[in-house]
């Protein structure tokens, strides 16, 4: 069927290739070409390195890279940041220009995890690394001058899936206490019920036959049953008290639209403060679209969450 797409938006869907994860590796070709024609990000305000954290329970390290305002002083808040690709694709290069513009904007220092991927490393492999790497943030909040009551957890997209998960974990594990959790258009649910997943089959960038293909990778054949854990898909977890604030975000063509919703409504529900944006005509990640009013737009209201959440004052570079 047609989508009323909004018009800034329309003209690049011809150029959008299918991202078909039932083949990670062609997706990661995509992936990796798509990554590669976004501008390097003007790193000169900032401090970039790149650390291994000490996997959880004998797993193995977990790539990270921290980026730090030159421009801070004292100890800054902290956003863990994880990143998108259907659980199959994506790692530190997916948010290389957006974790840079984030650190400055924010005025925080940013944190991207490098996750082990499905379906070679199905889950719990993805969120045990994130966990890991809120840990490690944690213990090493002094040596990165980072303040331990302001840190959050984000992810866009499927990032937004170990996002929410890392926030149950930090609750049902004693810890590290966070402040904020920004899920952006989040993959949050196997069971593939919401009523957008049965009717977006054929919009932009993602649907339901990729949503179908990323859970059958991830979970394995427990997608869909009665054993996935909530760890590995958050909407199914039965107890969404005692959660950080949320930052929840929704495009109206996406096969993840309600499944999203639905979490922002239960979590206000559990008397968790949360704030949901809907973007009309938009799809599955329209933030791409640099150029777009509403995604300029999209990018920029996550920044004033963050700096609201955080308690930052606006910076005078970077995002608007």
């Amino acid at each position: 069927m047609s989508y009323a797409v909004d018009a800034e938006l329309a003209p690049w869907l011809p150029g959008i290739p299918d991202l078909d994860v039932g083949d990670p590796r062609k997706a990661g070709e995509i992936e990796r070409a798509l990554a590669a024609r976004r501008p390097e990000p003007d790193l000169a305000g900032l401090t970039v390195e790149d650390h291994e954290v000490p996997g959880r329970h004998g797993a193995p390290s977990v790539p990270v890279r921290v980026y730090r305002p030159r421009q801070g002083s004292g100890r800054l808040p902290a956003v863990l940041l994880m990143h998108s690709g259907g659980f199959v694709t994506g790692g530190l290069h997916t948010e290389h220009a957006g974790a840079a513009a984030i650190a400055e904007s924010v005025a925080a220092v940013v944190v991207s995890v490098g996750y082990r991927l499905a379906p070679e490393h199905p889950h719990p492999a993805a969120v045990g690394d994130c966990y890991a790497a809120l840990l490690w943030l944690a213990e090493t909040a002094d040596d990165l001058g980072v303040d331990p009551a302001g840190i959050t957890v984000s992810g866009q997209n499927a990032g937004g899936g170990p996002a929410a998960a890392v926030a149950l974990l930090a609750r049902d594990c004693g810890g590290p206490a966070l402040a904020f959790q920004a899920l952006g258009a989040p993959e949050l649910d196997d069971r593939l019920g919401a009523e957008s997943m049965r009717s977006c089959v054929d919009t932009p960038v993602r649907y339901r036959g990729h949503a179908e293909q990323s859970w059958a990778a991830y979970p394995g054949d427990e997608a869909g049953g009665p054993r996935v854990s909530s760890y590995a898909a958050p909407a199914r977890a039965t107890d969404l008290t005692r959660l950080p604030p949320a930052y929840v975000t929704v495009s109206q063509f996406d096969p993840f639209r309600d499944e999203a919703w639905e979490y922002a409504r239960r979590l206000a529900q559990a008397n968790v403060p949360v704030e949901l944006h809907l973007y009309p005509g938009t799809f599955h990640g329209a933030t791409l679209v640099s150029g777009a009013a509403v995604s300029r737009r999209m990018t920029a209201d996550l920044v004033d969450a963050l700096r609201r959440a955080l308690a930052v004052a606006p910076a005078s570079a970077g995002l608007p």
